[in-house]
């Protein structure tokens, strides 16, 4: 029985010492003194902000991308025991004893440095030698901007990192597919090609670009198989719902889940949920939640609202009254109603509490039982304070002539009779007897006699003059010139009026009611919003020092200053290896006129290279010329501020191209002993002039050592290069 005892258990195991010593050298190039500068780098004050808001659970919304990547960042200070307080204002401001620095910058350094063995084994997975994939390790590992980028609070290198994972993934699956379908390493790694490619999304959209390009090439070769006379229609429904499974569900699922944990972690109330809806506001705990909490839910004939715009950009509002009525003339001469004015005012305010009222009743309070007012309802809105009832009719708005003027109705006793009945329309209603709801009801008025709608039009356009105190128009908008969300309201906060006495009233609308009705949404709800806020939030591009245009970043015509020493010379810039760049550029130019080449000899039915090299030829363009193509091309129909490092997925890809190509050139075109023996001594020296370049920048790569002016201005390769040098 224990016989098993008298052999010692050996276990025996295969070690790529390339692969080990490939990861050990990108881990030490960017992790070496990762924590200096101990200063605000570039972005770094950019994402810094967010890690802060993560560390104190406060909402917050980036227009950027998902959360993943800042989820990420935040795991970092997490795990450096970081509390948030720091203030980022500022580059170069010095971070203070507080702030975890290496535990923050760890995990894009880690990413970055896994970048190396990565491309060795793509390459290898390729069919390419190991020598080819040893070149292309090295060429990522000396490649400055990807140092550069890897060693700060950055998410570029994280995204590196997925984007060559989800490619190596997809290869290791591609390549078991003949000999071990439906194994488990099969499954491994075809699972793991969408967790990386939903992570890769999930970081930055910019992932997107290979996560298609993977589904095109998966779409090609399952397109293929439909072809194998050897696979059954059973089989053939198997491998199509694995990859559905694995290359369209999961990674769908997986990205839910990343706003998931985000909405979960960040519950508080902060300045950035001001964008959002009434009812996402008060499903986070202070802020509208805090004023809120406890409304009564169905608004009823006698209810006290506050109507909040549902646009929400370029800034809330509520709809607004004050005494004042609108000037007799207006500047250019047109006449107006002289009625009191009505507004979209951006903050809060007593004035902006109406009441709603039953035309067919004169009370202001709330019946008992309470009677709801539903889709489809006529009611009268009376303003709180002054008690005018909100009117329009047929004169021309102050700054929108085309529409009609809202106001509240004063009786002058002249041929202007009041016109204020509005129908109320719940725009998100699910039938048409829905009841009106504070927060979660999104409604439209309608104007009874000219059915005009109540719309915010001053979000679109320029604010009232003086005599409007610079707050918003409202007007009546005709629906036939079209529908506009600044025509949509909802009830924000609420209460039950009782007073019908109109000093008891004033009193009331002053003070908080609390009754106990919960207004969450479904996690569905809040990621359906916050997803439309991201995708159309746009912040207001200006000119950047540093912004480029995406021709200047092939030939790298353009750098991006990171940091520069208070005192010394020492200085960091994002600037790539120009032997690298330009090496790629020829790379692609190659494959490119080459490709062409074989195309049109194939056609004639000549085949310069054998079958199987063709099919090796097009396969890596197809991963490496084609990530190149999708990660750079889409830039030029973007309208953004773009920067050098946008265009850092692309180069990885570029770079990649390299190795296939010389290989490529050694086996096929240099077919004697004596061109062979040439061209491996031109690819030695080439390689030693890519070290050369990379040894050159390490200064402003890395931070140090500062050099001298002379040597600042000697590294000026490009009159476009923006090098830091002090004024003596």
């Amino acid at each position: 029985m224990l016989g098993f005892l008298k052999e010692p258990v050996v276990v025996t195991a295969k070690i790529n010492v390339n692969l080990v010593a490939l990861t050990v050298m990108g881990l030490i190039s960017r992790l070496w003194g990762l924590c200096y500068p101990r200063a605000v780098v570039f972005d770094e004050v950019y994402y810094g902000q967010f890690v802060s808001l993560y560390m104190k659970r406060i909402f917050f919304v980036d227009d950027s991308g998902p959360p993943f990547g800042h989820m990420l960042l935040a795991l970092g200070g997490y795990l450096g025991g970081f509390d948030g307080n720091f203030l980022w204002n500022r580059i170069g401001a010095e971070y203070s004893m507080n702030v975890p620095v290496w535990s923050l910058r760890l995990l894009p350094a880690l990413a970055g440095a896994l970048c190396v063995p990565l491309a060795y084994q793509i390459l290898v997975e390729l069919h390419f030698s190991h020598c080819a994939a040893l070149g292309a390790a090295l060429l990522i590992l000396l490649e400055n901007s990807l140092i550069t980028q890897s060693r700060f609070m950055l998410l570029e290198s994280i995204l590196i990192f997925f984007i060559l994972l989800a490619v190596l993934s997809y290869l290791k699956f591609y390549n078991l597919q003949k000999h071990s379908a439906f194994s488990g390493s099969w499954w491994f790694w075809l699972l793991l090609t969408g967790v990386a490619c939903s992570c890769a999304v999930g970081v930055k959209y910019m992932g997107l670009f290979t996560y298609m390009l993977l589904l095109a090439i998966a779409g090609l070769h399952f397109w293929h198989m439909i072809g194998d006379q050897d696979l059954s229609n059973v089989s053939l429904l198997c491998h199509f719902l694995a990859r559905g499974l694995a290359l369209i569900i999961i990674p769908m699922g997986m990205y839910l889940s990343f706003f998931y944990v985000h909405l979960a972690l960040l519950y508080r109330s902060g300045p950035h949920d001001q964008i959002m809806t009434s009812a996402f506001q008060a499903s986070l705990e202070g802020g509208l939640a805090r004023i809120t909490q406890g409304q009564p839910l169905e608004v009823a004939y006698g209810s006290q609202i506050t109507l909040r715009n549902v646009l929400g950009k370029p800034m809330q509002c509520w709809l607004h009254s004050h005494t004042n009525t609108y000037p007799i003339r207006y500047e250019n001469g047109r006449g107006s109603s002289h009625q009191q004015q009505v507004t979209c005012y951006p903050f809060k305010d007593v004035n902006n509490w109406w009441i709603v009222k039953d035309p067919g009743m004169q009370q202001l309070v709330v019946s008992n039982p309470p009677r709801p007012v539903r889709h489809g309802h006529i009611v009268q809105l009376v303003h709180g304070i002054t008690t005018r009832y909100l009117n329009t009719h047929d004169v021309a708005a102050p700054l929108s002539p085309h529409s009609q003027e809202v106001s509240c109705y004063i009786d002058y006793n002249i041929s202007m009779p009041a016109q204020n009945l509005w129908r109320v329309e719940i725009v998100n209603r699910e039938s048409d007897t829905d009841v009106w709801k504070t927060i979660l009801s999104e409604v439209r008025f309608v104007h009874v006699n000219t059915s005009a709608v109540l719309k915010a039009s001053g979000l679109s356009g320029a604010s009232l003059p003086e005599w409007g105190y610079r707050q918003l128009e409202v007007v009546g908008e005709k629906l036939s010139r079209g529908y506009h969300q600044s025509m949509v309201w909802n009830v924000e906060e609420h209460r039950y009026g009782k007073s019908q006495e109109q000093k008891e009233r004033e009193v009331e609308l002053h003070s908080p009611t609390q009754m106990d009705i919960s207004k969450n949404l479904s996690f569905m709800a809040k990621f359906t919003e916050l997803q439309w806020k991201i995708l159309t939030l746009k912040n207001e591009d200006t000119e950047h020092k540093y912004s480029s245009s995406a021709l200047d970043w092939i030939t790298m015509d353009t750098n991006i200053a990171y940091w520069l020493h208070p005192t010394s010379a020492a200085q960091i810039h994002l600037l790539g290896n120009v032997a690298t760049w330009a090496s790629a550029n020829a790379a692609a130019v190659v494959y490119l006129c080459l490709s062409l080449w074989y195309l049109i000899r194939r056609r004639r039915k000549v085949y310069d290279i054998p079958e199987d090299a063709w099919q090796l030829w097009v396969s890596a363009g197809g991963i490496c010329g084609g990530g190149w193509a999708v990660n750079y091309l889409p830039f030029f129909l973007m309208e953004k501020t773009l920067f050098l490092y946008h265009y850092l997925p692309a180069l990885t890809f570029q770079i990649l191209l390299i190795p296939v190509v010389l290989q490529h050139l050694g086996n096929h075109l240099c077919r004697s002993v004596l061109l062979k023996s040439m061209f491996s001594a031109l690819i030695v020296a080439w390689f030693s002039s890519v070290y050369f370049v990379y040894c050159t920048f390490s200064p402003v790569t890395y931070g140090q050592p500062a050099l001298s002016l002379m040597e600042l201005k000697a590294l000026r390769w490009k009159d476009t290069w923006n090098i830091l040098i002090r004024k003596q």
